[in-house]
């Protein structure tokens, strides 16, 4: 499948498109790239969704340099692909640092936006001690590091392609300016989303990966996010980690497949 691209200002946007049906979008967190829904995204198709995987900002096929990388700005980038696409409605499935970005996008364009999956969000800005901001900066600064990271937030069981995934998102990280996109989608933003969450009101469906090492408590947070909408729920993956769209597609899916039929029926 070729790779497509909507122009933005400061930059372009690359997506790969699969399947027929209504919309979906989805988009990574930092440092990955569109192939972190490999094994997601036959599985919306076999469903009956047309399902556009991106690339944030910096990220993958997407063009470096961006002076900003706020979940906003990426938001807007999303919103630039469903027009590419004839203007959905679509629903808009953001991890991670992108789960910010679609609650953004629902808040700015209703009228293309049916509804939203934050998978990974978080709801704090968390704070780090003087260690763990210094080993923070060092893996925001390493593709290796980065790499050595991203592994610990499987906790449970990886995919049978993991290693060769990694090779290829380190690789990546490597190229000019890739780092700065990751450290850009994380740095701290006003508005923060939770500001924004109160101003969606289309069907939003929290994910989290029930063992997601990035959580002390994991279904806490889940349901707090839950509670800063007007019409959401929020689901657990078992035996997932920070990424179960990855370590658990076919759970994954069947939430995502489950909250789609919904929000066509609502719509």
């Amino acid at each position: 499948m070729s790779v497509s691209y909507v122009e933005r200002p400061g930059g372009r946007i690359a997506y790969e498109v699969h399947g027929d049906g209504p919309l979906v979008v989805l988009s990574h967190g930092m440092g990955e790239n569109r192939g972190s829904f490999r094994h997601l995204v036959p599985l919306l198709v076999a469903a009956g969704y047309r399902v556009a995987a991106v690339d944030v900002r910096g990220h993958g096929d997407s063009s470096a340099g961006w002076p900003t990388y706020a979940p906003a700005e990426v938001g807007g980038d999303l919103l630039a692909v469903v027009r590419d696409l004839g203007g959905g409605p679509a629903v808009l499935v953001g991890s991670s640092s992108s789960a910010a970005a679609v609650v953004f996008a629902a808040a700015d364009a209703p009228e293309l936006v049916a509804g939203i999956v934050p998978v990974g969000t978080f709801v704090d800005q968390v704070k780090p001690n003087p260690v763990m901001r210094v080993a923070q900066a060092l893996v925001l600064r390493s593709p290796r590091l980065f790499g050595m990271f991203h592994k610990t937030l499987f906790p449970v069981t990886r995919p049978a392609d993991d290693a060769a995934y990694r090779r290829a998102m380190v690789a990546t990280l490597r190229e000019p300016g890739r780092m700065a996109a990751v450290r850009g989608v994380v740095a701290p933003v006003e508005p923060h989303w939770t500001a924004r969450a109160a101003e969606v009101r289309q069907p939003v469906l929290v994910l989290m990966g029930a063992r997601d090492p990035d959580f002390r408590d994991p279904g806490a947070e889940a349901r707090a996010a839950r509670r800063l909408f007007a019409t959401a729920e929020a689901r657990m993956i078992d035996d997932s980690g920070h990424y179960p769209q990855a370590d658990q597609p076919e759970r994954t899916a069947e939430q995502l497949t489950a909250f789609l039929k919904v929000v066509r029926t609502d719509a």
